[in-house]
């Protein structure tokens, strides 16, 4: 996928736990638009050499922008330069198959410059190049807020790891909070007057929820850390230390990945806040638009409009496999019966330890013999 025509990309995680690949093909001449579906080799962090499936697009749709997939891997929304499409990915034996379905809320509402399901996939969110918020059930379809002015522009957004907020950046430097079972806006994030709140991320760790934003204040940026409980702002690091144009968080909340305006990336351990791997000019000086986390490896996936997607392979400590914590215990357990056999085995009863100075005597045990010769009641 280095350097080809993908105008999107992003991760599919299938029911099986199976890990595939959902590309966007622009109009290219006589060409329609193009959706595409391939399979994911993480040995060699590459795409199979042919689709799995495949789905064409009318002229009338637009160019493919950006996915939105479903926690279960069977929705898929391809928001485009001029609105949103669904597509439903099928499979019987191996063999996939890209369905086109209605989605009226979303069907001609023009560009949207985000798009995301929420981490239980109850809600669709979706906030437009003109400002408009739109909060949609799932999979009713049932519109639960519609804003129109929620910001000049959308420039980013996020849905927490419980599902129950929604943090959305504006154009022009600002950032709300809003309640997403009430569908309504909960608080603006404080800044000073000459600081700007661009890309959002909240913590996925499942430990003490925090809120990390890139802020930008003349020529400096730092990411910015806010408590979920209070969201006051409770620090912040220089990491980049350049105009940021993307931001995402591992699944399991470990990692945090920024990608700059001229191309280069790096990868932050959350626990330490420090630099854990660089990849300098990995989109040749050309901004990284977006950047997602492999659902099952230390596998980034990473666009930009010159060189198409990147796969990089983390330089991080690995991750214990399942097997791997499995054998672990069954080798705890079963040296842990060993040992006590060991102790059963070469320990004396408690009848025949040896006496010490002080202790009294042991009984005298009768045995069944000895009743038998004696019957005399003294």
């Amino acid at each position: 996928m280095e350097g080809g025509m993908s105008s999107c990309v992003s991760w599919i995680r299938r029911p099986d736990n199976r890990v595939l690949v959902v590309v966007g093909q622009p109009t290219s001449g006589a060409f329609p638009p193009l959706l595409e579906v391939y399979s994911f080799d993480a040995k060699t962090t590459s795409l199979s050499a042919a689709p799995l499936g495949m789905c064409s697009m009318g002229e009338e749709d637009g160019d493919p922008v950006g996915f939105a997939v479903h926690p279960s891997g069977e929705d898929i929304v391809c928001f485009t330069t001029k609105g949103c499409k669904l597509f439903e990915l099928c499979d019987r034996d191996l063999a996939y198959k890209l369905v086109a379905k209605d989605l009226p809320p979303l069907q001609s509402v023009g560009p949207q410059k985000c798009l995301a399901f929420s981490t239980d996939g109850s809600k669709l969110v979706s906030g437009g190049e003109d400002g408009h918020l739109r909060i949609i059930e799932w999979p009713s379809l049932k519109v639960l807020l519609d804003e129109p002015r929620a910001h000049k522009s959308f420039r980013d957004m996020d849905i927490s790891l419980d599902s129950e907020f929604l943090v959305s950046t504006s154009s022009d430097g600002s950032a709300r909070i809003w309640k997403i079972n009430d569908a309504a806006p909960l608080i603006s994030l404080t800044r000073a007057a000459d600081e700007k709140i661009e890309c959002c991320r909240f913590s996925r760790d499942g430990m003490r929820p925090f809120l990390f934003c890139t802020v930008r204040k003349g020529g400096k940026v730092v990411t910015a850390v806010w408590d979920l409980s209070t969201w006051n702002r409770i620090g912040f690091k220089g990491l980049l230390r350049k105009p940021i144009s993307s931001l995402s968080v591992s699944l399991d909340g470990k990692y945090l990945a920024l990608g700059s305006s001229n191309g280069d990336m790096c990868i932050v351990d959350v626990k330490k806040m420090e630099i854990c791997h660089w990849s300098k000019n990995l989109h040749l000086g050309t901004a990284i638009s977006s950047i997602e986390f492999c659902p099952s490896e230390r596998i980034v996936l990473s666009t930009s409009n010159q060189r198409g997607a990147v796969f990089t392979k983390l330089n991080v400590p690995a991750d214990w496999k399942e097997w791997q914590i499995y054998f672990l215990l069954l080798a705890l357990f079963l040296g842990s019966a060993v040992i006590f056999y060991l102790f059963h085995e070469h320990s004396d009863s408690f009848w025949n330890f040896p006496l010490g100075r002080n202790q009294p005597r042991r009984p005298y045990v009768l045995q069944d013999s000895q009743l038998a010769d004696d019957q005399s009641p003294w």
